[in-house]
């Protein structure tokens, strides 16, 4: 599975941004067409995305089209798919029909990334991604465009938490990807310039079952990856745990350090080797 842990927003019209995302270390750029560009610029984007593609690829590049009821969508794809981008961010995704039509658009090996909670009816199609297609890389959800569509005045109370709505709606996505055996992304966190909130953020997501996050500006990205990579500390308790089984096979429960582990810390143990190798 490819590595995720930080993907970086970048506007489709502003190349002179590009090579500065390749420079902040992320794992992925999500150059976009959407609503980063304005309708007037989005052919200047589309040209500047493709002419971007068919330079040195020295990171995994996605490209956020428009949504599939748009318009748009096929334009996007005729620019861009012949620069062979790694992979297609799909805004307004609705489920597994959103995936088949997507799937059914792309050639070769392109990835797909849905935005999975945009809508009200997508919220009622998040198990069912899995199975569809293997172009499915992960899932990730977006608490902006969801109240808009309601109108709710705001995803979040007044200490920047998600309100009840929006809280199932990120733990809805955490479980659909996990049940389509894909990696869960974290949305984006809005403050840029908070970089402490960022960590707690995203140390939160890390905790709940997320292993990677979106960003919206380079300086965000060293404290995601830190965050959705493993410290020595879990890591060498990672090793004592499967080293513990490894001596005791058979074993269903065993104590380490005057705890219990069974199998599902084994199972977290080897998650944690697999992220550090």
């Amino acid at each position: 599975m490819t590595r995720l842990r930080s993907l970086l927003f970048v506007p489709g019209n502003r190349p002179d941004r590009m090579e500065k995302a390749v420079a902040s270390g992320a794992d992925a750029l999500i150059l976009d067409l959407e609503d980063a560009v304005a309708a007037d610029a989005k052919a200047t984007a589309r040209a500047a995305v493709a002419d971007f593609l068919t330079g040195e690829r020295r990171v995994i590049v996605f490209v956020r089209v428009n949504p599939l009821d748009s318009g748009l969508i096929a334009t996007d794809l005729a620019v861009v798919l012949p620069a062979r981008p790694d992979g297609i961010v799909l805004p307004k995704a609705e489920g597994a029909a959103s995936l088949r039509q997507l799937d059914a658009m792309l050639t070769g090996d392109t990835m797909i990334l849905p935005i999975a909670t945009e809508t009200p009816a997508a919220i009622f199609g998040l198990g069912s991604y899995g199975g569809v297609t293997t172009r499915l890389c992960g899932l990730t959800w977006g608490a902006e465009d969801l109240p808009a569509a309601i109108g709710a005045t705001s995803s979040r109370e007044a200490d920047g938490r998600y309100t009840p709505p929006y809280d199932v709606a990120r733990a809805l996505t955490l479980f659909g990807a996990h049940a389509a055996g894909v990696p869960a992304i974290e949305t984006v966190y809005p403050e840029f310039r908070d970089l402490g909130g960022l960590a707690a953020y995203a140390a939160r997501g890390g905790r709940d079952g997320f292993t990677g996050m979106m960003a919206i500006h380079p300086a965000q990205v060293p404290v995601i990856n830190a965050a959705f990579s493993p410290s020595d500390a879990e890591i060498a308790h990672a090793r004592r745990v499967v080293a513990l089984f490894e001596a005791n096979p058979g074993a269903g429960a065993l104590s380490l350090d005057g705890k219990m582990v069974d199998a599902p810390h084994l199972k977290a143990a080897r998650r944690v080797l697999a992220q550090a190798e």
